[in-house]
């Protein structure tokens, strides 16, 4: 894919927003624009927010699922990066349900209706998926992340949409001591050179499509 001078819209949570970094040009999707030449790149990221509708909302902010969000974004994106997923499993109350679910109230219902609003709103653009990063806790409660990745790279394949798969090939693992210093302060929230590394991932994929 050609990516100088294109408009790329990222969907996302606070990774998007750029928690973890000093500046809002250290963030993936700004180092894309400045190293690779795109005419527009805006950050739909709120910090808090996940995927799928919550069965008990109770934070305004976090409450902003994506699937409502995507009317909010520009309307004329060449490109449209989706980055989340990390928020249901962390603190979200929906289920994971199962890819057979249409419900916006389990991930996998959320997954399959926030990508076929993506598919009609954007008919011409690209789409592409980003899985969550791993995270220094990855099972809670009977919830695992892995479990959340792999709805997100089963749903994506449904619709033929492609992955950065930045769990299984981005070289942060905050479980491990260097790799957190370095990359993943928090074990949450990337910083300045984990962006970096988000960054040369998305990269990759986008310029073999």
């Amino acid at each position: 894919m050609k990516l100088e001078g294109i408009k790329a819209n990222f969907l996302g949570d606070s990774i998007t927003e750029g928690h973890g970094v000093g500046n809002i040009e250290d963030v993936y999707w700004n180092i894309l624009k400045r190293e690779c030449g795109l005419a527009e790149a805006r950050g739909y990221g709120i910090g808090g927010t996940r995927i799928a509708i919550q069965h008990y909302p109770q934070n305004p902010k976090y409450d902003q699922d994506f699937i409502s969000r995507v009317e909010g974004m520009d309307a004329d994106a060449d490109l449209v990066v989706v980055f989340g997923g990390t928020n249901d499993y962390g603190h979200g109350d929906a289920p994971l349900g199962q890819m057979s679910d249409r419900s916006p109230y389990t991930f996998y219902g959320a997954c399959h209706m926030l990508t076929q609003m993506l598919i009609e709103r954007y008919p011409k653009a690209q789409l592409l998926f980003m899985t969550p990063l791993h995270r220094a806790v990855e099972e809670r409660a009977e919830r695992r992340l892995k479990d959340f990745v792999n709805a997100i790279r089963q749903v994506a394949e449904y619709y033929s949409v492609p992955v950065a798969d930045l769990y299984a090939s981005c070289g942060i693992q905050p479980q491990v001591e260097c790799s957190r210093e370095r990359f993943c302060p928090d074990g949450l929230h990337p910083n300045e050179a984990g962006h970096r590394k988000i960054y040369q991932r998305l990269r990759g994929v986008l310029e073999t499509l």
